[in-house]
């Protein structure tokens, strides 16, 4: 929401090659972990070899899950779910998710420009998935304080209803030797039954919607793919300026 008012001119990326997209289909999680460490060490070997360096591409994973919650470096013990369901430790920031099916999630394995700005990193990927939302007319943007892609509660935008704001997609990075880990989620047309039993990311005050739920019809991870990867692409390129991008609160 809100007008452009800054101009992402320079590139996150390292690459100025198009993403290599790659649409997976559901892959379980720990069989994705393994593509992510063999393109990490792939990416960051061909920027460290000055005859593979121009000619190398930035990966991007899309795929979905079978139903598995994935806790962060902060996750507390309160965070964890109350139904015995596994557990996955990873090295990304922020605390415990939920991925399953319905959700498109997205791993970018990126060589970062030098010097490192990861809070653009962070705000380019925001932006990129703010717009996929917004397209399909739904408000949203983003929260002070807390990552993701968030839509204002009915009393913020003054309409009828009690629903507080709610996360419609989440991110959380991991950066080794420059190269990107892990990514971002949108939930499209999962359940939102697993988040009631975490505290998702963390966060007591809000509530989780789905694209689906918001636009009052079916929406798929497939039906969002051209979307997220034309405005990941402009944006970690620095070829879309960042809206204001706050909601009403």
């Amino acid at each position: 929401m809100g007008s452009p008012n800054t101009s992402a001119s320079a590139s996150s990326r390292a690459s100025r090659l198009p993403f290599d997209y790659r649409w997976l289909g559901e892959v379980d999680y720990d069989t994705a972990w393994e593509w992510q460490k063999a393109e990490t060490a792939r990416r960051k070997a061909s920027a460290q070899d000055p005859s593979q360096a121009a000619a190398a591409r930035d990966v991007v994973f899309l795929l979905t899950h079978p139903s598995v919650y994935t806790a962060g470096r902060m996750t507390e013990d309160s965070d964890l779910p109350d139904n015995d369901a596994r557990v996955v430790s990873i090295n990304r920031g922020g605390r415990i998710t939920w991925h399953g099916p319905g959700q498109l999630v997205g791993y970018p394995i990126i060589k970062l420009a030098e010097p490192l700005d990861v809070i653009a990193f962070v705000r380019r990927t925001e932006e990129a998935l703010i717009r996929v939302v917004t397209d399909l007319g739904v408000p949203a943007g983003r929260v002070l304080g807390r990552s993701g892609v968030w839509v204002p509660s009915d009393a913020a935008l003054g309409i009828p209803g009690d629903r507080p704001e709610r996360k419609v997609a989440a991110l959380g990075y991991h950066l080794t030797g420059g190269v990107s880990q892990h990514g971002f989620a949108i939930n499209c047309c999962n359940s939102l039954e697993p988040y009631t039993h975490i505290v998702p990311c963390g966060i007591t005050d809000a509530a989780t919607t789905t694209l689906s739920l918001e636009v009052g019809r079916t929406v798929t991870p497939t039906d969002i793919l051209p979307a997220v990867q034309h405005y990941f692409q402009l944006a970690l390129d620095g070829e879309l300026d960042l809206t204001e991008g706050e909601i009403p609160r």
